[in-house]
């Protein structure tokens, strides 16, 4: 079964869902049947580093709100993120523009290292108050992930996998995908936003039925318990 997740890496509540969705994973008895995949998503296309702008400042112009009230909105993000493991330095991230960071995903993919370079990414952004934009960072994030940092600068440097990023963005606009975090399970079941555990749990166990139904291989026989099973009281055979 395929799970698919729209994500951006400057949405605070795409690193808090993933995390979120991954527990629930971890305790899916048909786990290691669940291909995870994750595609690209830009919250704002336009987004362009802008030195000395904090996160604070960013919330209050976007949603029109005062600084202390988008203080106080981090800090809940910043609780929200601790309560799965994450560390949040709302005042160190850098906004800025998450294309490159899309683009090199899916490079990582072609190696077998998408995972473990979302994750990188998600951290050096949200923890570790890197500049996403910056593409000598992003290609010593590769390297941290096993990639090789001289493949990664020659895709920094052109244009490779751009349609890949837009194939996704197209397919979420397809799918009526405004917003993210966004988790396809199985190609039917849908789920938006940094969702509790027990969310992602039912859909895993849904999505799963879906693709795994039980099939019968033998027709029961009349009579009470002739088929050699016991059924419930006011059942018919």
């Amino acid at each position: 079964m395929k799970v698919e997740i729209w994500s951006d890496f400057m949405c605070p509540f795409c690193y808090i869902g993933k995390r979120r969705f991954e527990n629930a994973l971890a305790l899916f008895p048909n786990k290691d049947q669940v291909e995870v995949v994750y595609r690209s998503f830009e919250l704002d296309p336009d987004a362009s580093y802008e030195p000395g702008v904090s996160m604070d400042e960013l919330l209050a112009s976007k949603y029109g709100m005062s600084i202390e009230q988008a203080r106080a909105a981090n800090a809940n993000v910043t609780q929200q993120a601790a309560s799965v493991g994450l560390t949040y330095h709302m005042d160190r991230i850098i906004p800025a523009n998450s294309f490159d960071a899309h683009r090199l995903v899916h490079f990582a993919s072609q190696h077998g290292k998408m995972k473990e370079m979302t994750e990188r990414l998600f951290y050096a952004h949200f923890t570790e108050g890197g500049n996403l934009q910056d593409r000598s960072l992003l290609a010593d994030l590769a390297a941290e992930v096993g990639l090789s940092r001289e493949e990664a600068d020659a895709v920094l440097d052109g244009d490779a996998y751009s349609s890949e990023v837009r194939a996704d963005e197209a397919a979420a606009h397809q799918l009526g995908i405004r917003g993210v975090p966004f988790f396809v399970l199985g190609g039917k079941y849908g789920v938006s936003g940094a969702q509790p555990l027990e969310v992602f749990t039912d859909a895993l166990e849904k999505a799963y039925r879906e693709a795994h139904p039980l099939v019968m291989v033998n027709e029961k026989d009349a009579g009470i318990c002739a088929d050699g099973s016991c059924d419930l009281p006011g059942s018919t055979k």
